[in-house]
């Protein structure tokens, strides 16, 4: 019995090794699930920002040397979103995960504070790299949201927005 011949070009079709993973870092993010009423309806809202993937998610960032996460969040959101006045009220809580950046494997801690929008609300300059930032009624909010783990911690926020009566 003959052997079948080979399928030529069968090697296109298997999927491509990624590199070994050289190194293992962790990292530190924090940043803020930012909330107002709205001025006209006051109905909840929560401010995203649609990153230059086109996921939605809460303004962060990296906590730099010397920093502390709740000082971070507040830089983070002034630096992304433009909004100057904010009052950063509880700790809700953190996000872990992991994700490979050539050949390294990244493990990301993320804080995540409950922010009150303060002064103009409306006045915004999302950074350059953004590709949206809005506010959204906080169900939309929950539902737009790329991140599961924050979509969590803002019903956690919401939570105590209510309980508060804010």
């Amino acid at each position: 019995m003959k052997r079948p011949k080979p399928i030529q070009g069968f090697k296109k079709f298997l999927p491509k090794r990624r590199p070994p993973i050289e190194e293992v870092v962790k990292e530190t993010t924090s940043g803020g699930i930012v909330f107002r009423r709205n001025p006209k309806t006051k109905k909840l809202e929560i401010l995203l920002i649609q990153d230059a993937k086109n996921r939605w998610t809460v303004p962060k960032g990296h906590v730099e040397e010397g920093e502390e996460p709740r000082q971070t969040a507040e830089r983070e959101i002034r630096e992304e979103t433009g909004l100057q006045e904010m009052k950063v009220m509880n700790w809700l809580g953190k996000v872990n995960f992991r994700y490979r950046r050539t050949h390294t494997l990244v493990l990301m801690t993320m804080h995540i504070y409950l922010v009150q929008g303060l002064g103009d609300t409306d006045k915004l300059t999302p950074e350059d790299w953004l590709t949206d930032i809005k506010w959204l009624e906080a169900t939309d909010a929950v539902d737009k949201i790329a991140y599961e783990d924050i979509g969590k911690l803002i019903l956690l926020g919401m939570k105590k927005i209510r309980k508060t009566g804010l």
